[in-house]
C-alpha cells in the first residue's frame, strides 16, 4: 500500500466503522515519509516494536464509530503486514543497514561555547557574523539572560 488513506479504507472494511476512525493510527505509522519519502522509512515504526509503540501511544483499543472495539494492535499489524507482507523485528531492519564510518567513530567534543577572554571582540565578531544589531552593553545582558535561561 502507499498512502495512509488506503490503510484506513482497509481498516474499515475489516474490522467495521469508517475510514476516518482509523487514520490517526495509520498517519502516524506513515509519518516518517515526512523525512524520507522511499520504502525505508518503513525502518522507524514497520517492526514489532513500533506496533507496541502504536498502542501505547493510541491506547489498547479504539472505539469505531459503529460502536465496536478494536484492538489497536490488531490495526497496526494489519498496517504493518500490508506494507511489510509480514510483521519484521527491528533487528530485521537494523541488519540491513550498512555500517557507515560516522556511525562508530564518535569524539568526545569540546565544551559547545568556550570562555570568552576579551568579551568586546566576541560582540565584535557577533555584529561582524551578522548574528546581532544590539549594542554592546545590551548584547552582555541578552547574552547572560540565554545562559541564565539555559541553565534554568
Amino acid at each position: 500500500m502507499a498512502h495512509p488513506d488506503h490503510h484506513a479504507k482497509s481498516s474499515a472494511r475489516k474490522f467495521g466503522g469508517v475510514p476516518a476512525d482509523y487514520h490517526a493510527i495509520h498517519d502516524w505509522f506513515d509519518a516518517s515519509k515526512a523525512h524520507e519519502a522511499l520504502p525505508v522509512h518503513r525502518a522507524l515504526r514497520h517492526h514489532s516494536l513500533g506496533i507496541f509503540e502504536a498502542q501505547r501511544t493510541f491506547g489498547r483499543a479504539l472505539v469505531n464509530s459503529d460502536g465496536r472495539q478494536v484492538p489497536v494492535r490488531f490495526v497496526a499489524e494489519q498496517h504493518v503486514r500490508e506494507d511489510c507482507r509480514r510483521i519484521p523485528s527491528v533487528s530485521d531492519w537494523l541488519r540491513g543497514i550498512p555500517v557507515a564510518s560516522w556511525m562508530v567513530n564518535g569524539v568526545i567534543l569540546p565544551d559547545s561555547e568556550p570562555v570568552a577572554l576579551d568579551k568586546q571582540a566576541d560582540w565584535r565578531t557577533s555584529v561582524a557574523a551578522g548574528q546581532t544589531i544590539l549594542g554592546f552593553e545590551d548584547w552582555l545582558a541578552d547574552r547572560e539572560a540565554r545562559r541564565q535561561a539555559e541553565s534554568a
